[in-house]
This record gives structure tokens, sequence and C-alpha cells, in this order.
């Protein structure tokens, strides 16, 4: 049985660059603490999943789940891998909170790997990959 996953919009980030450095920023051994009001009730299922990040309506990225956490502020922690996977992008309606995501409706990482796409800049990868044109 494979994990389950969520997508979340990244609130604020216009650019899989600009996720990244919030997630940099944030990051600490490893780990990329999120908060959020409510504990999934399908948590224990996400562990070992991933959440993907929607990006001008586009998933474009996604963080291995780690584990949760409760907060002092009764608020629960989502404790994500600190890296962030490129993904090859999916077109993708923003939405409140998160939704799960079965495994197989979500999309493949983007390791860059195709013969033809070898010859690329990284960067222009991960833009071609971020517009869904990859």
């Amino acid at each position: 049985m494979s994990s389950l996953n969520i997508s979340k919009v990244a609130v604020g980030c216009a650019s899989i660059d600009a996720l990244r450095k919030r997630q940099q920023l944030r990051a600490s051994n490893g780990m990329v603490p999120i908060t959020t009001r409510f504990r999934p009730k399908r948590a224990d299922e996400l562990i070992g999943g991933s959440i993907y990040w929607i990006v001008k309506h586009r998933i474009t990225a996604r963080q291995r789940i780690l584990g949760f956490a409760d907060s002092e502020e009764r608020k629960t922690i989502i404790q994500l891998d600190a890296e962030l996977v490129t993904v090859r992008a999916l077109p993708k309606r923003a939405h409140q909170g998160w939704r799960y995501l079965a495994a197989e409706d979500a999309p493949a990482d983007f390791d860059g790997s195709d013969d033809e796409l070898a010859s690329f800049p990284p960067a222009l990868l991960t833009k071609l990959s971020a517009l869904a044109l990859i």
C-alpha cells in the first residue's frame, strides 16, 4: 500500500524559486515545519507521503511528510523533509487548506533525465516544467 499525499497552495509564492527560498528560511536539521489549524483526519496515512505544492494553478513541487506534532497554540505542525523536489507540472485549481491526493493521481518527479532534454540548462527545465510544458 502506498502512502497518501496532500496538495496545498503555496500562498504568496509567485514561483517555485520563491517557494524554495521560503522553505530554506524555515529549514532546521533537515526538516521544514508548516503550521495548520486542523490535523488531517488521515494523518497516519500521510506519513511517508508528500505534500504537493500548487504554484500559479500548477502542482510544481513536493516535499515528503515526515510526521505531525502539536504546537503550544493548539495547532498542528506538519513536519516536512527540507528537500523540495520538482515534479512534472500538473494543472490544479487553487483551493483552501489541503486536499488528499492518491499516489496514482500525483505527478511524477521531474529529474530531467529525458534524453532530448538533457542538453537544456537546469533553470530552463525548471521554468518549462513549472509552465507544464514538459
